[in-house]
C-alpha cells in the first residue's frame, strides 16, 4: 500500500488489503474470495478513496446504502454484481448497511500465460458505472453464489501444480455466465427496453438540425452516452444485444440518413453538407457515405435529378 501527497490510497497486494480491512492473511498470494458474512465485514473499513492493482468482482446479496465509484454512485436497493478493472479510482461506503455477499479479488499476474489474462480485457463491463448494476433472477444468483463457493472451497486446499488451473477455470465461468446474464438484462429490464432507441434518434435528430454538429463536430459514442446517461461500454453493449448494431454503426446510420436528406432536397454544396453534419473535411464525408451507400455524394445527388 503506498499514498501520494493528496493522492487516493493504492493497494499493490492482497495481503495488504486484507490486512486493512481487519481480514485474515489471503490463502492465495494473488486470488482471494471474501464472504462478507462469514468474514464478518458489515461495511468496509476504507472511507477514503482508494486504486486497487488487481481485478474486483462483488456480489451482494440484499446490501443497504451506496458505493461510490468514481463519480458516480451504484444504487444497491435490489443488490447486484459490479466489476471493477486494475487503477480504477473507487470511493468505498460512507455509511453503514447489509453488505453481504461475496467479493472476488485477481491480480493479473495470476492470469499470466492463460487465454484468459487477454479475455478478460475484452469484457465490458469492467467499465460499465452509475446504474449499471448486473442485477440477477435467483436462478442467476444461485449459479453466481456456487461458483464463489467453488473458488473459496479450491483456494483452501492445499495448493497444488493444478490449483491455478482449476480457479482460472471458474473465474472464466464467472466471467462468461455475467456476460450472459448482461445480456438477458439488456433485453429484459426497463432501462434497455422502454425508449433508449427513440432517445437516442431525437437526441441525434436535434443534434443534426439545429447545427450543433457544424459547431462541436460529429458526435461521438462517449458524447452520445453521457446524453443517455450511460457509460460508453454498457451503452455500446446494450445496443450491440438489442439491434445487433453498435453505438457507432447507429451515430453514422441516422447520420447518413440526414446527408440523404440535405442531398435531394437542398442546393447546397457537398461540402457544406459535410460541415453541416460535423466532418473538418468534406473528403472524409465522401469516403463514409461510399462506403455506406455504395454511391459518392455526387452520384447520389444526381439520382434525383432526371
Amino acid at each position: 500500500m503506498n499514498r501520494g501527497k493528496n493522492k487516493p490510497l493504492r493497494f499493490n497486494s492482497l495481503s495488504e488489503l486484507h490486512r486493512v480491512l481487519g481480514l485474515p492473511k489471503p490463502l492465495h498470494p494473488m486470488v482471494s474470495v471474501v464472504n462478507n458474512i462469514d468474514d464478518r465485514i458489515k461495511s468496509y473499513k476504507l472511507t477514503d478513496s482508494f486504486i486497487l492493482d488487481f481485478y474486483k468482482v462483488s456480489y451482494f446479496t440484499n446490501p443497504s446504502g451506496q458505493f461510490r465509484y468514481g463519480q458516480n454512485l451504484y444504487d444497491f436497493d435490489e443488490g447486484g454484481m459490479f466489476f471493477i478493472s486494475p487503477n480504477q479510482i473507487v470511493s468505498n461506503y460512507a455509511e453503514d448497511g447489509d453488505h453481504s455477499g461475496y467479493t472476488l479479488f485477481i491480480h493479473p499476474d495470476f492470469l499470466l500465460t492463460y487465454p484468459l489474462a487477454k479475455k478478460i480485457k475484452q469484457y465490458g463491463y469492467f467499465s460499465y458505472t452509475s446504474n449499471e448494476l448486473l442485477h440477477l433472477s435467483e436462478a442467476e444468483k444461485n449459479t453466481i453464489i456456487a461458483i464463489f463457493k467453488i473458488i473459496d472451497a479450491e483456494l483452501k486446499l492445499p495448493i497444488d501444480d493444478l490449483t491455478q488451473e482449476v480457479v482460472i477455470s471458474q473465474i472464466e465461468l464467472l466471467l462468461t455466465y455475467s456476460n450472459r446474464f448482461y445480456k438477458r438484462q439488456f433485453v429484459t429490464r426497463k432501462v434497455a427496453s422502454s425508449n433508449l432507441l427513440e432517445k437516442l434518434e431525437e437526441f441525434l435528430e436535434e443534434y443534426f438540425n439545429d447545427h450543433t454538429a457544424l459547431r462541436k463536430g460529429m458526435p461521438t459514442v462517449q458524447l452520445v452516452s453521457k446524453q443517455m446517461d450511460m457509460s460508453a461500454s454498457y451503452f455500446s453493449d446494450m445496443l450491440r444485444t438489442l439491434t445487433g448494431r453498435s453505438a457507432q454503426q447507429h451515430i453514422q446510420s441516422i447520420l447518413i440518413e440526414k446527408a440523404k436528406e440535405k442531398l435531394s432536397a437542398t442546393d447546397l454544396s457537398i461540402g457544406e453538407i459535410a460541415y453541416e453534419l460535423g466532418f473538418e473535411h468534406p473528403q472524409s464525408f465522401s469516403r463514409l457515405f461510399k462506403a455506406k451507400t455504395k454511391l459518392s455524394p455526387f452520384e447520389f445527388r444526381q439520382t434525383f435529378i432526371e
